[in-house]
């Protein structure tokens, strides 16, 4: 029998659970899909629901499995897409769906945070600014647009943790997911009151802050028969996506030099820092870290999602392979056509939801080969503008690669063309889920603390050769200035 510690992470598109081994290795793995809700242009939203339905059916393949091989789990970790927002009344049954990260209703509930605390005042407080995702300006939205809702509003909870209260019945949250929510006070990892103050939000409405490696309950009857995993199994707080991640790859302030780069739905700069040390204007996240530290968070909205969007669209019946060996044909600068990446707005550095994507310099001697390279340009021009925000910050100069992007090598090598550093595709490619297993690798015992974890399972990267990108960065200036 070898004992597992278990790793769920609630996505946008779909939840993941895996089982561990001391060595890091996957034991069993299991995931499940659920449906993105987009009622309204600019809104997205999930039903809690279906993360539950959803949660319990994988994490009942991976016990199952387990079962049958004789394994014994000791402990689960939490992880999950941020800042959303879990709307609960008083018996802590969902009010409505959940609107998600990159919801981008909340504009003039930015502009009210805005008006009532002075930006420099609320980044040096929260590491931000106010961010038309996070999920403090979802609840000023509900009180000006759904004022019924949120009189019966009585807890708001962030995604995973949302279904560690299903799991447990217990609320809890920890720093890393909460210091994206918008109220966070870095310097005390506890909610601001002064700020909460000048919205007029209680408290209260929000869940105690634990550390990232706690444990925050026990499976209930209810879960563990649903589940199939054993009751009083400790479910341990764990992490927010990023966060988890960065623990999977072994990201620490003891090793500043190292940072990663996810070419996932969006596009995500992680680099870990010992003290919150903000961007003054806020033009990236500063977020605690689930190893109890801190890490600046560059965010770009659309990376892989851009070309996921370009296949959907315009070419739906050729392979993500096709496209790519298309555009490795195609010459720095895609031989004047330029993409802006904005499908969705942009969060770093420009936070501004109103930004719009577009294709120039298109003309007759142009194919589909270009439009690709100069998507996958642009992509990473948004990641070089964020990049240029935080060198002063962080001493980051090596990045581990991830995501689905990372398995191109011309995408990674415009990368590091792009942001002028040693970029690694990981040898193994740990996520969330394996990150908020580690996370309940100390209170299992199976490693004495969270950093002695990380260390004996941190992956190795090999450096990917750089792409030139002289001329896309040119062009992406000075298509940015006519967009701007």
């Amino acid at each position: 029998m070898a004992e597992v510690t278990l790793g769920l992470d609630l996505g946008t598109s779909g939840v993941k659970v895996v089982a561990l081994g001391a060595d890091g290795r996957t034991v069993v793995q299991a995931s499940r899909a659920y449906p993105l809700l987009t009622p309204q242009p600019g809104w997205t939203e999930q039903r809690p629901e279906d993360w539950v339905a959803a949660s319990v059916e994988a994490l009942r393949e991976v016990a199952e499995v387990l079962l049958a091989a004789g394994h014994v789990p000791l402990a689960l970790g939490l992880s999950g897409q941020m800042h959303g927002a879990v709307f609960l009344d008083q018996h802590g049954d969902p009010l409505r769906p959940a609107p998600l990260w990159n919801d981008q209703r909340t504009a003039a509930a930015v502009a009210e945070i805005e008006r009532a605390i002075p930006r420099a005042d609320l980044i040096a407080r929260t590491g931000n600014r106010a961010v038309t995702g996070f999920q403090l300006p979802k609840l000023l939205w509900l009180r000006q647009t759904e004022p019924e809702v949120f009189a019966r509003t009585r807890q708001v909870l962030l995604p995973k943790d949302y279904l560690g209260y299903v799991l447990t019945g217990q609320m809890h949250t920890e720093p890393s997911d909460a210091s994206g929510v918008g109220a966070l006070n870095l310097s005390s990892h506890s909610w601001d009151e002064e700020v909460l103050g000048a919205l007029n939000l209680p408290s209260h409405l929000f869940p105690d802050v634990v550390r990232s490696w706690d444990t925050v309950g026990h499976l209930t009857a209810w879960a563990a028969q649903h589940t199939g995993l054993p009751e009083g199994l400790p479910v341990i707080a764990g992490g927010g996506d990023n966060a988890a991640a960065g623990i999977a790859l072994g990201l620490t302030a003891a090793r500043p030099e190292l940072g990663s780069v996810s070419l996932g739905t969006s596009g995500v700069l992680f680099a870990p820092l010992t003290l919150p040390t903000p961007d003054p204007e806020g033009r990236v996240h500063l977020f605690a870290h689930a190893d109890g530290g801190y890490n600046l968070l560059g965010v770009t909205l659309a990376c892989a999602g851009a070309l996921q969007w370009l296949r959907d669209k315009l070419a739906p019946d050729t392979s993500f392979d096709t496209l790519l060996t298309e555009a490795v044909s195609v010459p720095d600068g895609a031989d004047g056509v330029t993409f802006l990446p904005y499908l969705a707005g942009e969060r770093s550095p420009w936070m501004d939801p109103n930004l719009r994507a577009s294709w120039t310099g298109l003309s007759l001697a142009h194919g589909r080969g270009h439009l690709t390279r100069a998507l996958l340009e642009g992509t990473v021009m948004a990641l070089s503008d964020t990049f240029e925000v935080m060198r002063p910050l962080v001493n980051v100069t090596s990045f581990l690669a991830t995501g689905g992007g990372a398995r191109s090598d011309l995408w990674l090598g415009l990368v590091a063309g792009g942001l002028g550093s040693d970029i690694q595709r990981s040898l193994q490619e740990p996520g969330a889920a394996e990150g908020a297993a580690i996370l309940a690798m100390p209170a299992s015992g199976v490693y004495r603390t969270l950093q002695e974890a990380m260390e004996a399972l941190r992956p190795q990267g090999r450096s990917i050769q750089a792409v030139e990108t002289t001329q896309a960065k040119h062009q992406h200036i000075e298509a940015l200035k006519h967009q701007r």
